[in-house]
């Protein structure tokens, strides 16, 4: 009896940790025309965030149409996220800064947080995500 008592609590833990992978829909606009793409980056700790592609913990990139984009990303576990945006105009696949390193191209990220004197924080960027599905609006801006 305890045995059969074991698989069930086991089968149940099991379809409930199973179900707890969601999606974020990232709609984004302001971007100032349809060239290029939009490169994604996603992080889950401060680490990087938002200027080392390398330390993402997810990429992605979408097609731009009458100044928006919209990318959807699928099994993310719950958990705490911030997300950058790059409108790569020239499509050479990452960001292009002028001589001060400042963007030349347009960027974003979650919240859409401001960065004071340098680039927005995770702390101000950051979101839960903890249900099935959930949409975020992200503004791009130039400098």
């Amino acid at each position: 009896m305890k045995s059969i008592l074991f698989a069930y609590l086991f089968s149940l833990i099991s379809l409930i940790t199973y179900g707890q992978k969601s999606e974020i829909v990232i709609n984004i606009s302001g971007l100032r025309s349809d060239k290029g793409k939009c490169l994604l980056y996603l992080y889950n700790n401060k680490k990087g965030f938002p200027n080392d592609a390398g330390k993402a913990i997810n990429k992605a990139n979408g097609s731009i149409l009458s100044g928006k984009s919209t990318i959807i990303l699928t099994d993310i576990p719950d958990g705490e996220y911030a997300i950058g945006i790059i409108h790569d105009e020239n499509d050479n696949g990452r960001m292009d800064t002028n001589f001060l390193g400042m963007p030349k191209e347009g960027v974003g990220v979650s919240n859409n947080a401001k960065g004071h004197f340098g680039s927005p924080s995770y702390d101000d960027s950051k979101f839960k995500l903890n249900q099935k599905s959930l949409k975020l609006n992200i503004t791009i801006k130039y400098l």
